[in-house]
């Protein structure tokens, strides 16, 4: 997708649907915003830039890092779920937020001293251009973190429910995963030299595995997946008859009640931790 099929996509339907499932997917990837907030090391004070903010789960959280002294500057593409995390965020005031294309957008003002993101920043047109962009706000030396989805093979929160949506509807048009999307950083090696080219220096990816846990039962969180990633583009694709998608949803929780655990529905991850500096 290119930045203005983005903004389409991400400011109907999957937007729609984000905010209609924004607690239980807030609760899903809260290890990935936990990671990305503990290496960010954010203190009290600090001006921070959180880009692709969506509905506000990280802006609420890197608030609490930088007191009543620092500020967050919350920058996404869809108005929609701009417009619901300022719901959030109503008992703040030190918050700005931005209906913006990062890649393009003149931060003549913004100055910050870190850079965050969970899943923010993988469907830019272009990285090089967006980061090159983005580090405008930055001050020197201002530190980037960010998390991507590592391999899509070691994310079973993907993989699992593209495969069983393949089974039951029909294989879905293949897809060059280096093209703005979910797994577009999978590769360090392919990403690292795209931020080096964008004058970002000391640039390091870690490899993280985490374990995600779904707030509901099987079939719930099903449900939730028939409404967000790749078996809900599967249902947009093939606008299957309701048993097919009755028997979609149902293979779901079936697999999902093997994820079972004492912890509830548990989900192996592999993210990529990347952080770098602004030169001088």
């Amino acid at each position: 997708m290119n930045n203005v099929v983005q903004e389409e996509f991400w400011s109907t339907s999957a937007g729609r649907s984000w905010i209609a499932l924004q607690s239980e997917m807030d609760f899903i990837l809260r290890p990935v915003l936990d990671l990305v907030l503990q290496k960010a090391c954010l203190s009290d004070g600090d001006r921070v830039l959180d880009v692709g903010c969506g509905t506000g789960a990280s802006i609420l959280e890197a608030l609490k890092k930088v007191g009543n002294n620092g500020h967050v500057t919350g920058i996404d593409i869809s108005q929609i779920m701009l417009d619901y995390a300022k719901t959030r965020l109503k008992k703040s005031s030190n918050f700005l937020l931005l209906r913006e294309d990062a890649q393009l957008y003149d931060f003549k003002y913004e100055r910050v001293d870190a850079l965050i993101s969970r899943f923010g920043v993988m469907f830019f047109e272009n990285t090089t251009a967006a980061f090159s962009n983005l580090s405008r706000a930055l001050v020197p030396e201002a530190l980037l973190t960010f998390a991507a989805w590592g391999p899509a093979s070691q994310n079973p929160f993907f993989i699992q429910p593209a495969s069983i949506a393949n089974h039951v509807l029909g294989s879905m048009p293949k897809v060059d995963r280096n093209l703005p999307g979910p797994f577009a950083f999978e590769s360090p090696e392919r990403t690292i030299p795209l931020l080096e080219a964008a004058g970002l220096q000391d640039i390091t990816v870690e490899s993280v595995p985490l374990l995600l846990y779904a707030p509901e039962s099987a079939m719930k969180t099903a449900e939730l997946m028939c409404n967000i990633g790749p078996a809900s583009s599967a249902i947009i694709y093939f606008k299957p008859i309701y048993s097919d998608r009755v028997r979609l949803v149902s293979t779901l929780a079936e697999w999902l009640q093997s994820c079972e655990t004492s912890k509830g529905i548990e989900l192996s991850a592999q993210i990529n931790l990347y952080q770098a500096k602004k030169a001088y």
